[in-house]
């Protein structure tokens, strides 16, 4: 034995009159620290129910449940995550996914109870003392495991597309559209949004996935206008999108044209193979626009006999007559009406109801009777002189396009008005070398029109006058008109209203141009109607009102489109279509 070995215990001995290592009280002394990950926090109001947490969760300790007080709305799921602590193993990757960074960790680890059950709660729906915590474990701002940004998409550049008719947006290639659906968190939360709750998480999969006909087969279940869509659609999905809340939402609309550019007309009945057994029935559908043929196509799967009349060339209503082809190439419109034409459907071309064909006529022929006739006659401006001869409407201006004729618009023109159709009659005008000035009552912000229209405008070097509310028109020298406004401010209008422009004296500002485009908005055009069933159909503020089913005032007359929703444009007139169809459908099956 060393003599390190017997003085070895005499050491230990020193120890027992030093300060203690040991905590007499671990539990109250010992704080988790700043950033450790300890019980969860969820931040109500900020959360969406998107279930991005409960998805990534490999030990599956976390399930998406309702809460009272949480409502089910557009963009909220209306469900809340709720972690079971005998499964959760703190990785905390429930955190790191999360699209609005509601879900957070706070440092405190010690919960002391003998109900196993309290152990699965609601972060943020109960009360605890974490809940003001302010230490613990959030996502860095810098973090995410979510690609932020969507991959652009391939775009002529404006001193290019203004030369001319030809589609701007060149479309995704495979690679593009894979990594942009990769993006997709598949919480489904824009499905609700859609007007016609198209199956957009499981589409979007197909995508990435590269199983395009499994794409198409998700698209015609509840769209027979994706080629159309792909395009044009105003993608209000996007603006709910969980990834909005961390970046870029997802290209929702790119990725639908991007199924429909991948298949050729000829490939559609191959893979859709749809089957119709004749019943026998017969079906009038007014209007060959999406609503009209939307409902036409669905019927037609039912085996129902149909007939679209449509006053108009060409089929597409305004999708056609409405929409330039720099947006909405007519071979595209074309290909997802010359499908549903395939089923079956016949279209009698340049027919007029009550002119060609008497609408009592149909009433007798016809078991039901579908109409949506789209938004026709455009709106007054409401001021003196708008009579004037170098004043047109922008539906006139789109329509000669659409029909081969060039617009007599001069080198400068002044358009009216803030929505897409003003945008479009604009960006045309463009396009045969004028001078354009787009003029509207309220702020840009209030601008009814897209986005991306507002903005490809200004590239294209539309000018945007706001805030300028119109006086009267005169006659003014060398042929041309004066558009006399006035400049406005804005005020508030009360809880829930829009603020509103209101002239500011002696502010009065004159534009000369050669001409005048009006586009401050379009109405209905019933004359088509017998004056019996006109009677037996209710209107409200311009719209023909009907039940869920688009079933008017008459039993066998049914309406959609334009002409009964306000949102007027082409998702919500198929979504109508296709209700529409299913009431018809319920209607003559008794």
């Amino acid at each position: 034995m060393s003599l390190k070995d017997i003085i070895a215990p005499f050491y230990t001995w020193k120890r027992a009159f030093e300060k203690p290592y040991a905590l007499k009280r671990p539990i109250d002394d010992r704080p988790g620290a700043a950033r450790y990950r300890g019980f969860h926090k969820n931040d109500m109001e900020m959360c969406i129910g998107c279930g991005t947490c409960e998805a990534i969760c490999q030990n599956a300790a976390i399930d998406m449940v309702p809460v009272e007080g949480i409502e089910t709305t557009g963009n909220d799921s209306g469900l809340r995550p709720k972690i079971d602590y005998g499964r959760c193993c703190w990785c905390a990757l429930c955190v790191d996914i999360c699209t609005t960074s509601s879900l957070t960790m706070s440092n405190e680890y010690i919960w002391v109870d003998t109900d196993p059950e309290a152990f699965r709660f609601v972060p943020g729906a109960e009360e605890k003392s974490w809940n003001s915590a302010e230490s613990g474990y959030t996502r860095a701002e810098t973090y995410t495991l979510l690609a932020p940004e969507r991959i652009d998409m391939p775009v002529l550049p404006p001193e290019e597309s203004v030369t001319s008719f030809i589609e701007m947006v060149k479309g995704y290639s495979r690679e593009e559209a894979q990594r942009e659906a990769d993006r997709c968190v598949q919480c489904g939360i824009c499905v609700a949004t859609c007007p016609a709750h198209m199956d957009i998480p499981d589409y979007i999969k197909a995508v990435r996935e590269n199983d395009i006909e499994e794409g198409l087969r998700l698209l015609y279940q509840t769209n027979p206008f994706p080629a159309v869509c792909g395009r044009v659609c105003t993608h209000r999905c996007e603006d709910v999108c969980a990834l909005a809340h961390t970046g870029d939402p997802i290209s929702i609309r790119w990725l639908k044209r991007y199924i429909a550019d991948q298949v050729s007309l000829s490939g559609y009945a191959d893979i859709l193979q749809q089957e119709m057994v004749p019943n026998g029935k017969k079906i009038a559908i007014i209007g060959a626009g999406p609503g009209g043929l939307t409902a036409a196509y669905y019927l037609a799967l039912l085996g129902y006999d149909i007939t679209v009349f449509e006053s108009n060339e060409r089929g597409g209503g305004m999708l056609r007559y409405g929409i330039p082809e720099y947006r909405l190439p007519y071979d595209q419109l074309d290909k997802d009406i010359e499908y549903i034409v395939s089923l079956g459907v016949k279209i009698a071309y340049n027919t007029r109801i009550s002119e060609d064909v008497p609408f009592d006529s149909l009433m007798q022929t016809y078991g039901a009777i579908f109409f949506s006739t789209g938004l026709s006659l455009p709106y007054k401006i409401g001021i003196e002189g708008e009579e004037h001869p170098n004043v047109i409407s922008g539906l006139e201006v789109l329509d000669d396009v659409t029909n081969g004729r060039k617009p007599n618009i001069g080198k400068t023109v002044a358009v009216i008005g803030g929505g897409n159709v003003a945008m479009d009659a604009a960006r045309t005008a463009r396009r045969f070398g004028s001078d354009v000035t787009i003029i509207y009552r309220r702020r840009e912000v209030d601008m009814p029109a897209d986005e991306e229209e507002i903005h490809d405008a200004k590239l294209e070097d539309v000018a945007i006058i706001t805030q300028a509310i119109p006086l009267r028109i005169e006659d003014s020298e060398n042929g041309q008109v004066k558009f006399i406004w006035n400049k406005a401010k804005m005020i508030d209008d009360g809880p829930g209203r829009r603020p509103k422009p209101v002239p500011i004296e002696g502010e009065t500002v004159t534009t000369v141009v050669d001409t005048i485009i009006a586009a401050i908005g379009q109405d209905g055009d019933f004359t088509f109607m017998s004056e019996a069933i006109e009677d037996t159909i209710t209107f409200q503020r311009g719209k023909v009102v009907t039940d869920e089913y688009g079933q008017t005032g008459e039993p066998k007359v049914f309406a959609g489109g334009d002409i009964v929703n306000r949102a007027a444009d082409a998702i919500s007139a198929i979504a109508d279509g296709h209700r529409a169809a299913k009431g018809i459908d319920q209607f003559l099956q008794g």
